[in-house]
């Protein structure tokens, strides 16, 4: 067994980590040292950069001094996987075999950030959690934390894709890497107060897509033709598909707390949580890890099947609904420009086959199916939308009429910038061309691009049209036709 090193997340301390601690300790960590990292996450003006460089920092001072391992395992909770995969991408990117990380155990990780990023820089926000801290509740991690952050999609960028352009990139996660671990529960929290932040497909604080590493980027040019615009996916830097264990009985809070959950289940079903994070801390090679991701791909599917009432019954007496257990597909959009730059007013519309719209497929979808678009506050050009992959493939598509192709298509219009400048040949229509983004048939030739419980990049680049005012060409008339006229 290595050394773990624990780190906590947003407005949180080490403290909380007590029962962690202990279990890991009845479980072979006696006496191997578990450290427990604290960092400050409430004052306004420290960045998740700050904390992850003055992370490497003390890591290199413990190392060198012979208390810390070259090698440990680090376990982190919510922002924490921020943090850790910050000092990763920023110490370790040209160099992953000298990252003195190993395992990596992500706990409710808010790694594609979290709805409650918004609260917590509110009005409320800074009254509830600010009160004994002068007001600050951490203004610049919170903006890395908001929904569809300029932030995500930057380390993103770093650890995850390769950027566009370059022909490869060092793969930082999985076979020769890190080997990254996400378990997240699917129950929203039981206490009162605590209730006003709960949406379902999450745990209370973070949405289950949003804590999956296995993200996925696609840029999409109208630029290029607004008909038919061309469509590059993004590569990752490494195709090994990360362990994400979906767990239906686990809150925010008690996803630390191997033993002592928050709702009240068998102790069998309550002893998963363990059981998870012991197999992830003993696994000692590629076969291995693989084996897990399947492994825990069935748990996430079984928590998935709990929408059944039977099966929901044999976890939970009472109060466990059937909506806490829909999976959600989690996009971030960034619309730019054919010359770079935002365009922060825009509309997507989702539409059926043939681009029909104002039928009724269409009203459930976006009444139903899109529960919910956030505009990012530092950039309106950011926004993410959380969509509702159960009832998108169980009713949606049940209510497109006749024997065509079951789909859902994408397009998009964005407001003129002036009048001298439009988007598009047609401003008032926008583009004239769709993309395809989630099929019913996953056996199509054209095979769905939209994962459940996955968080998805789409980087859209429209044409910005001058008008024919903006320069203009005029023949100059010589001098002496001008005299003659005289």
């Amino acid at each position: 067994m290595r050394q773990v090193v624990i780190v906590h997340g947003w407005s949180d301390t080490s403290k909380s980590f007590s029962p962690l601690v202990e279990f890991l300790r009845s479980h072979g960590f006696d006496p191997i040292p578990i450290w427990l990292g604290d960092y400050i996450s409430m004052s306004d003006e420290v960045r998740i950069e700050d904390v992850g460089r003055r992370m490497e920092q003390v890591v290199r001072e413990r190392i060198s001094s012979g208390v810390l391992d070259g090698k440990f395992d680090l376990i982190v909770h919510s922002t924490g996987g921020l943090v850790a995969r910050e000092w990763i991408s920023a110490h370790y990117s040209n160099d992953i075999g000298s990252c003195p990380c190993k395992r990596l155990i992500m706990l409710a990780p808010a790694n594609f950030g979290s709805p409650l990023a918004s609260m917590g820089k509110s009005m409320l926000g800074r009254l509830v959690k600010g009160w004994n801290n002068w007001f600050h509740t951490g203004t610049e991690m919170l903006n890395a934390l908001e929904l569809s952050s300029p932030y995500q999609w930057d380390l993103a960028q770093r650890d995850l894709f390769v950027p566009e352009g370059p022909d490869a990139a060092p793969a930082l996660y999985g076979t020769d890497g890190v080997w990254p671990f996400v378990i997240v529960g699917s129950h929203p929290y039981t206490q009162s107060l605590r209730k006003i932040t709960n949406e379902n497909g999450g745990d209370g604080t973070v949405r289950a897509a949003g804590a999956n590493m296995n993200a996925r980027g696609v840029t999409i040019d109208f630029s290029v033709n607004e008909r038919e615009p061309e469509i590059r996916p993004w590569r990752l830097r490494d195709g090994v598909s990360v362990p994400l264990a979906v767990l239906p009985d686990r809150t925010h809070g008690s996803i630390i707390s191997p033993d002592a959950p928050d709702v009240q289940t068998s102790p069998e079903q309550s002893a998963v949580l363990g059981q998870a994070i012991l197999r992830a801390l003993a696994c000692e090679s590629v076969d291995d890890y693989s084996a897990i991701e399947g492994e825990w791909n069935a748990l996430t599917e079984e928590t998935a099947s709990l929408m059944d009432e039977t099966a929901r019954l044999t976890w939970f007496k009472k109060g466990a609904s059937e909506e806490f257990f829909h999976q959600y597909m989690q996009i971030n959009v960034l619309v730019v420009d054919d010359q770079g730059a935002e365009v922060k007013d825009y509309f997507l519309e989702f539409s059926g086959p043939d681009n029909e719209k104002g039928n009724a497929s269409m009203e459930y979808f976006h009444g139903q199916v899109l529960e919910n678009v956030h505009v990012n506050s530092q950039s309106a050009s950011y926004r993410c939308l959380y969509v509702d992959r159960t009832d998108l493939v169980n009713n949606y598509y049940g209510l497109i009429p006749g024997e065509v192709e079951k789909v859902l298509n994408l397009s998009i219009s964005a407001s003129s910038p002036g009048e001298n400048v439009s988007y598009f040949d047609n401003y008032k229509r926008g583009a004239a061309g769709t993309v395809p983004v989630h099929r019913l048939d996953s056996s199509s030739s054209q095979p769905r691009w939209l994962k459940r419980n996955a968080t998805h990049f789409v980087k859209i680049v429209i044409p910005r049209k001058p008008s024919e005012k903006v320069f203009r060409l005029t023949k100059a008339r010589c001098r002496q036709a001008r005299d003659s006229q005289g």
